[in-house]
């Protein structure tokens, strides 16, 4: 373990909490609703709201968890701008694939009443298969239901051909999980490389990608294979994560005719956002050097 990631798993709940809130909408239902909200009205920004949370349990909880995202939808109700994320792990995937897909098939199926949109998250590489087992059991019925592939992961390429002619949303990443040399790429380059070899795929196979990058170069790059391939500009789009500084680039995207949509997550139990605020602080290099100084002028009794 790296001295950054040592000194951020070291830190209390509440310094986290503080150093990752502008990455998070709030701690509620209407934050998070009112986040979107303002994305939509003051810059044209879409959204794609999120209840943090993961590795859930406690079947008390998970049910919990379903109906934070009940209300959510019926709060959110019918609009242009905003869709949903879930993940496995917060949602019954401890007792197996089957009950899992029971349970977000409901989720889905109540936010179509309201015609939302909800995308699978993917979680590290032991979620792989039932992640894309639910959404390829789902949207047969659900033609709107999206998910997310990870470009570092090997097996990226085979599970693209396995969800040829679904024509479905699918969210092309690097992925934030560091996962073991033996099944994924190691260096940045290499993983960008393989991002838009696979978005071409994507594009060629009739899918609408959505590249979530904050790297110029390849949303730069991706808008190219989108124009060789003589792909309308409303057939992908561009996502980022809430709290990274790239609002010049993204308005300069919108005027451009590009959908670019952030993702909002919330909190309400702030011990389910541990896990996620943690790992945008290790990708935030400067975080772990202010929780360092926090913390030593905390051991110090200077606060």
């Amino acid at each position: 373990m790296g001295l950054k990631k040592f000194i951020i798993n070291l830190a209390p709940t509440p310094l986290v909490k503080l150093f990752a809130s502008p990455y998070v909408a709030g701690d509620s239902i209407q934050a998070a609703v009112e986040t979107a909200h303002t994305f939509w009205k003051e810059r044209h920004v879409c959204s794609t709201i999120d209840l943090l949370g993961e590795e859930i349990e406690v079947d008390e909880e998970v049910q919990y968890t379903v109906g934070v995202y009940e209300r959510l939808i019926d709060s959110l109700g019918a609009q242009e701008f905003a869709t949903l994320s879930l993940k496995p792990t917060q949602l019954g995937s401890h007792r197996g694939t089957q009950h899992c897909q029971k349970i977000i098939e409901g989720i889905v199926a109540k936010a179509e009443q309201h015609d939302i949109k909800i995308t699978l998250d993917m979680e590290d590489h032991m979620l792989t298969d039932l992640t894309l087992d639910i959404f390829r059991a789902l949207i047969k019925e659900h033609p709107t239901f999206g998910t997310v592939l990870q470009s570092r992961l090997f097996r990226t390429d085979e599970d693209i051909k396995s969800i040829s002619g679904l024509n479905a949303r699918i969210r092309i990443c690097i992925g934030i999980y560091n996962e073991p040399k033996e099944i994924a790429l190691t260096r940045k380059p290499d993983m960008k490389t393989k991002l838009l070899e696979q978005l071409e795929v994507l594009f060629k196979e009739g899918h609408y990608p959505e590249i979530a990058s904050h790297d110029k170069e390849i949303i730069r790059e991706s808008i190219n294979i989108a124009e060789r391939l003589n792909i309308k500009k409303d057939q992908y789009e561009v996502q980022m994560l809430m709290g990274v500084p790239m609002r010049a680039f993204q308005d300069e995207l919108i005027r451009e005719g590009i959908l670019v949509r952030l993702y909002v997550p919330f909190a309400e139990k702030w011990k389910y956002a541990s896990a996620y605020c943690k790992r945008r602080l290790d990708a935030n290099p400067a975080m772990a050097a202010y929780i360092l100084k926090n913390l030593i002028y905390k051991t110090a009794g200077k606060r």
